[in-house]
């Protein structure tokens, strides 16, 4: 085993540990916003991976759209609702975790069974090199064109989900008298927090 190899093969295993970790720390943290971080790190692991198969104009695209515009979003969203509400008890937990525990397992063995039986060539095909994102965008454009709006749409109803929860919640009631607010009084000017005390 070459030098090379050895390097890949530790780096193919350190970013899979850091895919497999973050994305369970995105499951069972209770935290939303480390939720989102550890998000942005798979998505930079994934990357790395994408990098080490020669693939890197997937790994910039990976970066640029989902760790630089996925993700934020993610996160912008987050902050822009802001919802402060004690969790309460789930009705039938312990079912549910079972079941979905049971749907994770059966997964993991039918993904685990196919890595197995499958009869992988190795080594792969040759790398196309310069035409790569000639190909992508071909396929991004006509074979993948409907996932590719589907999902633009359904960020953008996202958003638009986030700013109404948003605006829902400002719009209830003032938090220092305890009025019923609306537009106008949240645009209205207020006292400034500064005041310079030593002109009469």
């Amino acid at each position: 085993m070459t030098i090379a190899t050895s390097t890949e093969l530790i780096c193919f295993l350190v970013l899979g540990a850091v895919v497999v970790l973050g994305s369970l720390g995105v499951v069972l943290l209770g935290n939303i916003v480390y939720s989102a971080f550890l998000l942005g790190g798979v998505f930079m692991a994934v990357a790395g991976l994408y990098l080490l198969l020669n693939a890197s104009f997937v790994a910039a695209a990976q970066v640029l759209v989902y760790v630089g515009a996925v993700n934020v979003l993610i996160l912008f969203a987050i902050m822009l609702v802001n919802k402060r509400e004690d969790l309460k008890p789930i009705e039938g937990l312990p079912i549910r975790r079972l079941l979905s525990g049971g749907v994770c397992a059966g997964l993991f063995v039918l993904f685990f069974r196919v890595v197995i039986t499958t009869p992988w060539a190795v080594p792969g095909p040759a790398a196309i090199g310069v035409g790569a994102t000639e190909r992508i965008g071909e396929h991004l454009f006509t074979d993948y064109l409907l996932p590719f709006e589907l999902a633009s749409v359904l960020l953008l109803m996202a958003m638009i989900g986030a700013i109404v929860l948003a605006r829902r919640d400002v719009l209830e009631t003032d938090v220092g008298t305890g009025d019923a607010v609306n537009q106008g009084l949240i645009e209205k000017a207020r006292t400034p927090l500064l005041v310079d005390k030593s002109t009469p």
